[in-house]
């Protein structure tokens, strides 16, 4: 990748943008409803989302048994370019990469070779490795296109791995881009945050929060550590999430609003005093709104069907269909989906759907 473009996504990224995780969206056959597919992208894309994320843990990791990848691919990345190509606006570009090195390498060769500009590097299945075979994995797929790194919790795939790992990774991944923090875990969260701090890489590689259970909390936590006898401030800059595949354009108005305060508490020695309360409850609202949603109940398993039937709500899907037929909705879990629309009804994005959708769908 040029210098310039290198430059130009590391400036967007630390700037804050929504990244939805984008889902699938299939049709009673369980094969890609394209039509519904391209109307997810371009709803994002009209909602303010600085960029999307495909082939990751929302869109099924199943995705790849079916030979679903790259078709995926090529559908959003043919959406994001007339977007660009209309709006004169730029979009990262993201497409997850899994499995052994040798079939990460060969997802990162394809995303590259559509014009993707990073990779988010899922390492579950490297819990027998060392946290220097890791490395060396993470090393070869940078080799081939940017990294997005990504720190998963273990309920959904993810491994542990130390604040020593991610320091290196930091520091000796030159083609690194962002890490999405999705511990669902304080301590480990903190972990990257300090690694960042250490390296000397705040404002060339950024955080974004995963942590769809404290979104907003992630948002506007100022992380100050001592580097040399020098106050280092860290934030997470924006998001990559699951959650924001639903109510996309509450979430852009959310984090601009945080994005235009941030300074102001960034610079102050008691920040807490700048950071409206209102900011702490609707971390709670949206919080539970999550739990809801991904099903937090029943160690989330309905997740990726709870996305999808918010979105099927909406009237972007016909049904919630993923490519396992066993993965549904857990009992309980649609009433507890319409508990908290109706309690948090300034959380959802109902009135600019409906007046869009027409359009997308088109």
């Amino acid at each position: 990748m040029k210098k310039e473009k290198l430059r130009s996504l590391r400036k967007l990224l630390y700037g804050g943008v929504v990244i939805p995780a984008h889902p699938l969206a299939l049709d009673s056959n369980r094969k890609i409803d394209e039509r519904r597919q391209r109307a997810l992208t371009r709803y994002y894309l009209d909602s303010g989302a600085g960029g999307i994320a495909i082939g990751v843990h929302t869109t099924q990791f199943a995705i790849r048994e079916h030979g679903m990848f790259k078709p995926l691919l090529k559908i959003t990345m043919e959406e994001i370019l007339e977007f660009e190509k209309r709006e004169k606006k730029e979009i990262v570009k993201i497409a997850g990469a899994l499995g052994p090195t040798k079939e990460a390498c060969r997802e990162a060769e394809i995303a590259a070779g559509l014009g993707y500009d990073a990779v988010l590097l899922k390492l579950g299945g490297f819990e027998l490795k060392t946290e220097d075979e890791i490395l060396s994995h993470c090393k070869e797929v940078a080799g081939i296109i940017p990294l997005f790194g990504f720190y998963l919790q273990p309920a959904l795939g993810g491994i542990y791995l130390s604040h020593h790992f991610w320091r290196r990774f930091i520091e000796e991944i030159d083609n690194l881009l962002a890490i999405k923090i999705a511990t669902f875990n304080r301590y480990y969260s903190i972990d990257v945050v300090r690694a960042l701090s250490l390296s000397g890489r705040n404002g060339e590689v950024s955080l974004y929060t995963g942590n769809d259970d404290n979104i907003i909390l992630d948002l506007i936590t100022p992380h100050r550590f001592s580097v040399n006898g020098k106050e280092e401030t860290i934030t997470i800059r924006g998001g990559l999430l699951g959650q924001w595949a639903v109510w996309t354009s509450k979430a852009v108005e959310i984090l601009e609003e945080i994005k235009k305060r941030r300074p102001e508490w960034e610079a102050s020695d008691e920040p807490s005093q700048c950071i409206p309360a209102s900011y702490i409850s609707l971390n709670s609202k949206l919080t539970d709104a999550d739990g809801a949603i991904f099903d937090a109940s029943h160690n989330f398993r309905g997740t990726i069907p709870g996305v999808l039937e918010v979105l099927r709500r909406q009237g972007f899907l016909e049904g919630i269909w993923c490519l396992d037929p066993k993965e549904t909705l857990s009992p309980g879990q649609a009433e507890e989906i319409t508990r908290v629309i109706e309690a948090y009804p300034e959380l959802t994005d109902d009135e600019f759907v409906k007046a869009n959708l027409n359009k997308w769908l088109s």
